[in-house]
């Protein structure tokens, strides 16, 4: 049984219209996930840097021969 050209193509126009649809949807989720880690790389960021001045208020509270070596933080931190 062969379909009419009229189905086939109302077929087609419904599953490129669902297609569609779904790629919508995930270019918007998509575009949401990337907001979230730009949001949370600011977060890190900030972080890290509250993380270096506490540490160096600390190393200079304490008097020098406090000091250990292995408690410094590279400079790469």
């Amino acid at each position: 049984m062969t379909e009419s050209p009229d189905s086939l193509a109302a077929r087609a126009q419904a599953r490129l219209t669902e297609l569609e649809t779904k790629l919508a949807f995930a270019e918007d989720l998509l575009e949401t996930l990337n907001q979230t880690v730009i949001r949370q790389q600011a977060q890190l960021d900030s972080m890290q840097q509250q993380l270096r001045l506490l540490h160096q208020h600390l190393q200079d509270a304490l008097p020098d021969e406090a000091r250990i070596p292995r408690d410094e933080i590279p400079p790469h931190y």
